[in-house]
C-alpha cells in the first residue's frame, strides 16, 4: 500500500469529527477531545496529512507535555509516511523545544550554548546555599517551599523587581531576597531552571523581533497537545509564534485540567475562541475506552462544574457493570477490602497488570501496600524515586555537567567530596570567600587555590588536582567520542573506585546503576554521533515524571490521581472517597479549587475501561487517633442509577449543594422523598467532617489543625492568651513548631 492509500485508509476509518480535525489545513482550530476519544490518532494523522499535502516537515512544530508522547507521535507518523520525514518535524515537550531554541540563540541572552539546566533538587540546593550566605532567619521554612513560591511567580510572569515591589508579608520579603540572589547565581553559574526555559524564550521573542520572525517563518504550522495544561508563559510563546500565520491547532479537554497548582491556566482553553475569533471548534465526544455506565457516571459528575465547555461523551461500548461504592469501618479495613476484591478478580482471569489503585495523596499508599503484601499481591508504585534522581546517578551527572560548564557551582559542591577528598567546610568557606571577593566562579577560585592564603597546603594540592582533571577531560571532549572520554573521566574522579571497593549490597546496587548510566551514555554517542554530552544531559534533565516510569510485568499499578492522567486500565480502584481527603482540605478553599478537585475525580473515573470501584472509610487514623469521616460529596453527585452501594441502607441518596457550601459543615446530603436516609455511622457519635468556617472558641490540646505552609498538625501545648496565644504543634511534614495563633490562620478539623 502506497503512502496515499495508507493516509486515506486511516482517514476513512475515523469518525466524522475526527476526519474534520484531521483534514482541515489552514487557520486556527480548537479540538475539544473528551477522555478516550482518540486524540493522539487525530494529531498524528493530521501531521501526516499536512506533510502529504505539501507542507515541509521542518515547518511543523508539535508541542507535548511528555517525551513519551512526542516519541509516540513521531513513530506513528514514521509508520504512515517514512521515518526520515517524521524525524524532521520539530516534535517535543515545551521545555525540550524551547531549550533547543535557547541553545541556538543563547548569545542574545548572554548565555553560553552549553548552559546547564537545573532540576528541582539543584534549585533547592542553590537556594539552601543562598539562605546560608545571606544569613536569613526563616525558622524552619524549607528551601523547597521558597523555590515553590519562586516557581509559581515565574509561571505568573512576575519578575524579580515586580515581586520585590509587591512582597508584603515577612515571608514574601524573604522570598524576594532569595529570588533576586537566586536569579543572579543562576546567571553566574551559566544555568537555567525549568521555569527559565519558558521565561527566557518569551524574553528572547519579545526583545528580539528578528529572532521571533525567524521562528515564525520556520514554524508555519503549530500543534499543541493537552492544551488545557498550558501555563501563562507557554501560552504567550505559542501566541507569538502563531500570530504570523494563524495555523494553530490545539487539542485538549477542559474537563481534564488538573494542574492549576503547577501553573496551568484553564482559561487558556476556555477563552481560545475569544483570542482567535476565526477559529473552528471541533468536539470529539465519542469515547472508545470505557463502558457506557462508567462514561455516564463521569458525565453526571462533571456537569456540576459551571466553568466548562459543554460536551456529552457517548460510546457504542457495552453498558457493563455498575460502579461499586464500598464502605469500610476504618482505613485498615478499606485497604483489606481492596486487596480481597483484587483476589476475587484474579480468580476471574483478570491479570494484576489490568488493575490500578488510585488515591488522592501519596500517604494513602502505606496501608494499601501493607494489605497487598499480606495477600501476596505484586504491585508497583509510580511517583517514587526515579532512576535519574538516585544519589549516585546525580553525582555522576554532576561530574559530567562540570565537563561542559565549569561555572556550575551547584554541581561542583555536590561532587567535590564524592569520593571524599578532605576538602572540608572550612576550606570550602575560604574558597567561596575568595571567589566572592574576586567575582570568580567557584571553579576558577579553586583553580587559583595557590593564591588563597588561608587555605592549607594539602587543600591547595587537592583542589588543584581536581580542577586539572576537569580541564584535561573537558578538552578531550571536542575531539573524542563519548565512549573514549566518559568512562576514563569518571575513573579519574575516583567515583568508580569508591563504589567498587565497598562490598555491601547497597554499594553494589549503586555501582550497577552507574554502570547502566555509563552504558546508556555510550549507546547515545554511538546512535547520535553528531551530538555531544550536552545533548545527552539536556535530554535527561527534561524528562517528565511520566517519562521515567516503566510498567514492570504482571503487577498492580499504584499511583496518585494526578499521576494516572493519560493512562487507562481495565479495572480501577479509587480509594479514600471522603470529605477532606477527596476533595482534599486546604487552608484557603475556592470555587476554582472545588472545580479542579471534581475534574481530578473525573480523570480518575475515566481511567477505567470495564470496572470501577470507589471506596471510603468511616474512620481514619490521624496521629494515632481515629476521626470519623463522611463520604465525599462527589459520590452523591454521580447519578445513583450508575452506582451499586455496598450498604443496602444507601439505595437512593442524592446530593444537592451550592458551590458556596463546598467544605462547609452546614452542607448536608439532601435525600429524595420516600427514600431511606443512609445511616452511615449507625449509633456511633461523630462530628461533621472538616469545617472551613473559623470560630472564636479556644484551641484545645489534641486539636488537629491545618497550616497554609506546614500542612496538617496536632496541638501539643498551649501558652498565653489573646493576641499572645502561642501554640506548639506537631506537624506531619516538618515536626514540632511554635507559632502565634493570631497570625497563623489555622483551620481546624472537626
Amino acid at each position: 500500500m502506497d503512502i496515499e492509500d495508507r493516509i486515506f485508509s486511516i482517514i476513512k476509518s475515523l469518525n466524522p469529527p475526527q476526519q474534520e480535525a484531521t483534514t482541515v489545513v489552514n487557520g486556527p482550530v480548537q479540538v475539544i477531545a473528551g477522555a478516550g476519544s482518540g486524540k493522539t490518532r487525530v494529531l498524528t494523522t493530521r501531521i501526516a496529512h499536512l506533510i502529504y499535502s505539501g507542507v515541509e516537515p521542518s515547518e511543523i512544530l508539535a508541542l507535548t507535555f511528555t517525551n513519551k508522547a512526542s516519541k509516540e507521535m513521531t513513530a506513528r507518523i514514521g509508520q504512515i509516511l517514512n521515518y526520515q520525514a517524521a524525524n524532521r518535524i520539530w516534535a517535543g515537550t515545551f521545555h525540550s523545544i524551547f531549550a533547543r531554541i535557547l541553545r541556538y540563540e543563547a548569545e542574545y541572552l548572554n548565555y553560553p550554548r552549553d548552559f546547564t539546566i537545573y532540576d528541582q533538587e539543584d534549585s533547592n540546593s542553590l537556594i539552601k546555599q543562598i539562605i546560608k550566605d545571606l544569613k536569613l532567619s526563616i525558622m524552619d521554612i524549607t528551601p523547597a517551599s521558597i523555590h515553590g513560591v519562586i516557581s509559581r511567580v515565574k509561571n505568573d510572569m512576575v519578575f524579580v523587581d515586580e515581586y520585590k515591589n509587591i512582597a508584603s508579608t515577612s515571608f514574601e520579603k524573604v522570598v524576594a531576597q532569595v529570588y533576586e540572589e537566586y536569579q543572579n547565581r543562576l546567571r553566574e553559574n551559566k544555568a537555567m531552571d525549568f521555569d527559565d526555559l519558558l521565561l527566557n524564550t518569551l524574553v528572547l521573542f519579545t526583545q528580539f523581533p528578528d529572532v521571533l520572525k525567524e521562528y515564525q517563518d520556520r514554524f508555519r504550522y503549530i500543534l499543541v497537545d493537552e492544551f488545557q495544561d498550558t501555563n501563562r508563559p507557554q501560552y504567550r510563546i505559542i501566541w507569538n509564534l502563531a500570530k504570523a500565520h494563524s495555523n494553530l491547532f490545539v487539542v485538549g479537554d477542559d474537563a481534564q485540567s488538573i494542574y492549576r497548582w503547577r501553573g496551568a491556566e484553564i482559561k487558556n482553553i476556555l477563552n481560545f475562541l475569544k483570542d482567535f475569533p476565526a477559529a473552528k471548534q471541533i468536539r470529539l465526544e465519542q469515547n472508545y475506552r470505557s463502558t457506557s455506565t462508567i462514561l455516564n457516571a463521569a458525565n453526571s459528575l462533571i456537569v456540576n462544574n459551571p466553568n466548562q465547555i459543554k460536551k456529552n461523551l457517548w460510546t457504542n461500548n457495552e453498558s457493563g457493570n455498575k460502579i461499586d461504592v464500598i464502605d469500610a469501618d476504618d482505613d485498615n479495613t478499606e485497604a483489606s477490602l481492596i486487596a480481597n476484591k483484587i483476589m476475587q478478580l484474579i480468580k476471574q482471569d483478570i491479570k494484576y497488570s489490568d488493575i490500578a489503585i488510585l488515591y488522592r495523596t501519596n500517604a494513602q499508599s502505606l496501608l494499601l501496600e501493607r494489605s497487598l503484601r499480606t495477600y501476596n499481591v505484586p504491585y508497583q508504585i509510580f511517583g517514587g524515586l526515579s532512576f535519574y534522581q538516585r544519589k549516585e546517578i546525580k553525582d555522576v551527572i554532576g561530574y559530567l555537567r562540570l565537563l561542559v560548564n565549569k561555572n556550575d557551582s551547584v554541581s561542583l559542591l555536590r561532587v567535590i567530596n564524592e569520593p571524599p577528598r578532605g576538602i572540608g567546610k572550612t576550606s570550602l568557606d575560604h574558597i567561596m570567600e575568595y571567589a566572592s571577593k574576586n567575582r570568580f566562579s567557584l571553579f576558577d577560585a579553586m583553580s587559583n587555590s595557590n593564591e588563597i592564603q588561608a587555605l592549607q597546603a594539602r587543600a591547595k594540592i587537592t583542589t588543584k588536582n581536581f580542577t586539572e582533571t576537569i580541564h584535561r577531560y573537558s578538552e578531550q571532549l571536542e575531539d573524542s567520542t563519548l565512549e573514549d572520554v566518559v568512562p576514563a573521566f569518571l575513573e579519574a574522579t575516583g567515583i568508580f573506585q569508591m563504589y567498587k571497593e565497598i562490598d555491601t549490597r547497597e554499594m553494589t546496587e549503586r555501582w550497577q546503576n552507574i554502570e547502566q548510566l555509563v552504558n546508556d551514555i555510550i549507546l547515545f554517542g554511538k546512535d547520535n554521533p553528531n551530538q555531544s554530552i550536552s545533548d545527552y544531559l539536556q535530554q535527561i534533565s527534561l524528562l517528565t515524571d511520566f517519562d521515567t516510569k516503566e510498567f514492570e510485568g504482571n503487577k498492580i499499578a499504584m499511583m496518585t490521581l494526578h499521576t494516572a492522567k493519560g493512562l487507562e486500565f481495565p479495572v480501577v480502584f479509587i480509594a479514600g472517597m471522603e470529605k477532606g481527603l477527596f476533595p482534599i482540605i486546604r487552608s484557603k478553599n475556592s470555587k476554582e479549587e472545588e472545580e479542579e478537585e471534581r475534574r481530578l475525580f473525573y480523570v480518575g473515573i475515566t481511567r477505567a475501561e470495564k470496572r470501577l470501584f470507589l471506596t471510603y472509610a468511616k474512620r481514619r487514623a490521624r496521629f494515632g487517633e481515629y476521626t470519623y469521616q463522611s463520604p465525599s460529596n462527589f459520590l452523591y453527585e454521580i447519578d445513583i442509577n450508575f452506582l451499586n452501594w455496598s450498604d443496602s441502607r444507601k439505595k437512593a441518596p442524592s446530593f444537592s449543594q451550592s458551590p458556596n457550601d463546598f467544605y462547609s459543615k452546614s452542607a448536608k446530603p439532601n435525600f429524595k422523598p420516600n427514600t431511606p436516609k443512609p445511616n452511615i455511622y449507625a449509633d456511633k457519635p461523630h462530628s461533621d467532617n472538616y469545617s472551613q468556617i473559623s470560630d472564636e472558641s479556644t484551641y484545645k490540646l489534641g486539636d488537629i489543625v491545618m497550616h497554609s505552609y506546614f500542612g496538617e498538625g496536632k496541638i501539643s501545648a498551649i501558652n498565653g492568651q489573646g493576641q499572645s496565644l502561642k501554640l506548639t504543634i506537631d506537624f506531619k511534614s516538618v515536626g514540632r513548631k511554635q507559632i502565634m495563633a493570631a497570625y497563623a490562620k489555622l483551620e481546624r478539623f472537626k
